[in-house]
C-alpha cells in the first residue's frame, strides 16, 4: 500500500511505502530571497512534511540538493549546517541545476524512514 501525502493531479508532497517516505523536491516560500533565507525555508518545509510522514530529520537517508548556481553552495551549507542535526547527517548530493521557477536558489529532494 502507498500513503500520498498532499496528493494533487500532477504530483504528492510525499509517499510512503513499506517504512519509507519519499518527498516531492521542496522549494522557497520567498522568491528572491538570499540563499540562506531560502534555505531554511526548504528545511522548514522538510520538516513539516517528514511531520506528517511520522519521521523527522534524525531520519533521512538521503537528500539531493539542487542549486541553481554553485557559487551558493556556502551559504546553502549555513543553513544546512544549523538545521542538521550532529551525528545524524544523511547521505547527501549537491547538484547546479536550472530550477523550474527563476527566482528559486535551492529545491531539496529528501528520502526518510517512516
Amino acid at each position: 500500500m502507498i500513503e500520498r501525502i498532499d496528493a494533487g493531479p500532477r504530483m504528492s508532497e510525499a509517499c510512503i511505502h513499506g517504512g519509507i517516505a519519499y518527498l516531492a523536491g521542496q522549494v522557497p516560500e520567498t522568491a528572491g530571497a538570499d540563499i540562506e533565507t531560502q534555505t531554511r525555508e526548504v528545511l522548514e518545509a522538510i520538516d513539516a512534511l517528514l511531520a506528517q510522514a511520522g519521521s523527522d530529520k534524525t531520519r533521512i537517508l538521503r537528500a539531493q540538493i539542487f542549486l541553481a548556481d554553485i557559487a551558493d553552495f556556502s551559504g546553502m551549507n549555513r543553513a544546512w549546517d544549523a538545521w542538521v542535526t550532529p551525528g545524524q547527517a544523511p547521505a547527501r548530493a549537491t547538484v547546479e541545476a536550472r530550477l523550474a521557477n527563476p527566482d528559486w536558489k535551492v529545491e531539496i529532494v529528501v528520502t526518510a524512514v517512516v
